[in-house]
């Protein structure tokens, strides 16, 4: 990262309110909230993790970021973490490294929908939390993502991601738990395209496709 990125990033993060009371700010919050972004990207995991990479870094990492004195310890960023609104940290993320992709222009632009449970996580409902994820199938940056509740499921939650993104002019991909009308309606009505597996979870659907790819039958062909 070079001094324009984390500028950038620290631009961002401003949008964003603090969520701690006017005692006891000895950090500011662009400050932390950049040094989790940057840990978790060098493959941090967890608040121990992301305080060891930190206080790793060279002193010039630290004015970098926004410190001016020595950076917190694990305490204070689980503390800050558990207070933040999810999706507020989401939103400034995303629109600061959506700029940064390298993307060729050339290429087609395609998003893959995936969903993924994070190992030694626990929600509200005693599960493992589960995230439904939109990713750039050229970066591997991951645009928008979103907690999938106990109480739900993946289908469900897709339309709503779907909306948080521009898809006009972009190819929307994904497995056959996809393949669901509202989900493809959301899609195009947003302006983009599919291509979703279609397997035998559908009735006929995968039988009908199929059928639109045979070769057209002929009495002379068959003579």
């Amino acid at each position: 990262m070079n001094a324009a990125h984390a500028e950038s990033l620290l631009a961002h993060l401003q949008q964003i309110p603090d969520p701690r009371g006017a005692k006891g700010r000895r950090h500011s919050l662009q400050a932390m909230l950049a040094t989790v972004a940057c840990a978790v990207l060098c493959g941090a995991r967890g608040y121990e993790a992301i305080a060891q990479w930190i206080h790793a870094q060279e002193k010039s990492v630290w004015y970098l970021l926004g410190y001016f004195r020595t950076p917190p310890k694990e305490g204070a960023f689980r503390y800050l973490l558990n207070m933040m609104d999810p999706e507020q940290l989401e939103q400034a993320l995303r629109a600061w490294i959506t700029p940064h992709a390298e993307v060729d222009p050339q290429a087609m632009a395609c998003l893959a929908i995936d969903g993924k449970t994070l190992c030694k996580t626990l929600d509200r409902y005693g599960k493992s939390v589960h995230l439904l994820s939109l990713f750039d199938q050229q970066t591997g940056c991951v645009l928008s993502q979103m907690p999938v509740s106990g109480k739900t499921n993946e289908i469900k939650t897709a339309p709503e991601i779907l909306q948080t993104l521009v898809l006009e002019g972009r190819v929307v991909t994904g497995d056959a738990m996809f393949a669901q009308t509202e989900i493809c309606r959301t899609i195009t009505d947003s302006g983009g395209d599919f291509l979703i597996v279609v397997k035998g979870n559908q009735g006929n659907l995968e039988e009908d496709i199929a059928g639109d790819f045979l070769p057209a039958f002929s009495p002379r062909q068959s003579a």
